[in-house]
């Protein structure tokens, strides 16, 4: 997805540089990308949580679209875990399944695998929009191919995302960072979340990130502020350009040392 800014040309969305392709299998949405070092964790060699958090909002955000359309999903709850720490390199496939589809809350999951290989899981639970003439475009497909134009810096730079102090990360709001409602992308929010969180242990990667949205990030900059006790981080953001509410709860745990 692409959109306007302005006179200037349009720019890609930055979440499909992760080059992550989607296509409909039945009941069931797959997926897949290649990792790079450009998803990894600063520091490490290891895939960002945050990237998966991202691909598993991508997944079951479509399953819920194909079902809840033409009203525009909104993500209330997103989690991924994983049995051991993240690949640094190969393939890495999904497959999504619809769990609960009711009029207006719908659930999915999707298991992750790298070389044929389970290595996490996660989640997703959303509801209609409250903006009734909010509509996904006609037509929508869930089928989804690779970008031509892939990551070429880290993704926090390309996001604009940055660690202000230890347990403090800030994201700006940009135009090729948005979800269909025209505010803050979720996988974007979770990149800063876990930067937050891995400000404080720096060299170390999430084993699980929790996010629980409690309302669209409008107008950023969006801010984390994390706190980490024995592994476990928990962080607040807030949309500081809308008198500081709010937007989002996460947790995350760190694997071992």
């Amino acid at each position: 997805m692409t959109v306007e800014t302005g006179a200037a040309p349009r720019r890609q969305h930055i979440l499909l540089e992760l080059g992550f392709a989607t296509t409909r299998a039945g009941d069931e949405l797959h997926g897949a990308a290649t990792i790079t070092p450009q998803m990894h964790v600063p520091g490490t060699e290891r895939l960002r949580t945050s990237v998966l958090a991202t691909w598993t909002d991508t997944v079951t955000g479509l399953l819920a679209a194909l079902t809840l359309g033409p009203r525009v999903p909104v993500t209330l709850e997103l989690d991924v875990h994983l049995y051991r720490p993240a690949p640094g390199s190969g393939e890495v496939r999904a497959v999504g399944r619809k769990i609960k589809a009711g009029r207006s809350v719908f659930v999915a999951e999707v298991e992750w695998t790298v070389d044929g290989e389970p290595f996490a899981f996660g989640g997703g639970s959303f509801m209609v929009s409250p903006d009734a003439d909010l509509r996904l475009p006609a037509g929508l497909s869930a089928d989804m191919p690779v970008s031509d134009r892939l990551l070429e810096v880290p993704l926090a730079e390309r996001a604009g995302c940055v660690r202000r102090a230890p347990g403090t990360a800030v994201l700006p709001r940009t135009d090729d960072g948005l979800n269909a409602s025209r505010t803050v992308n979720g996988g974007l929010i979770a990149l800063a979340a876990e930067e937050a969180i891995l400000s404080l242990a720096p060299g170390s990667t999430l084993s699980t990130l929790g996010l629980r949205y409690l309302q669209p990030a409008r107008v950023g900059p969006v801010v984390a502020d994390a706190t980490l006790r024995a592994e476990v981080g928990r962080a607040t953001l807030r949309d500081t350009g809308n008198s500081d509410r709010i937007t989002t709860l996460a947790t995350g745990r760190l694997f071992p040392a």
